[in-house]
């Protein structure tokens, strides 16, 4: 049997804002128990890989060698609208995907759903 991706884990400057701002993203809850130090993030729906969220020292110094690519669920626009609002920036945008980072500067893409 394979394995199965049980959760992603993130180095964060402040595990509970960052825990905050993916939750929000995906629709789901910031475990109880969080805080600044260890955040976790229940997937929503069954079958996502939950988020772990470890406050450490050092900030981010390079581009991610890993990241997120999301479906939006409607218009790119209209996500890359909402998410903005939840502090995440455009670095950069075409066509095929827009290219954005967290509020700690991970980045992550937007792509086109299926209904486009």
């Amino acid at each position: 049997m394979p394995s199965v991706i049980k959760s992603v884990s993130f180095d964060a400057a402040d595990a509970l804002a960052l825990a905050r701002f993916w939750a929000a993203v995906f629709g789901s809850d910031v475990d109880k128990d969080s805080t600044a130090d260890k955040a976790f993030v229940e997937a929503a729906g069954w079958g996502g890989p939950n988020i772990w969220l470890t406050r450490v020292p050092e900030p981010k110094t390079a581009k991610n060698r890993m990241h997120f690519d999301l479906r939006a669920p409607g218009a790119v626009t209209a996500e890359v609208s909402r998410l903005e609002k939840l502090d995440a920036t455009v670095v950069r945008s075409d066509p095929r995907l827009t290219a954005m980072q967290d509020p700690e500067g991970n980045e992550f893409c937007v792509e086109p759903g299926p209904a486009q």
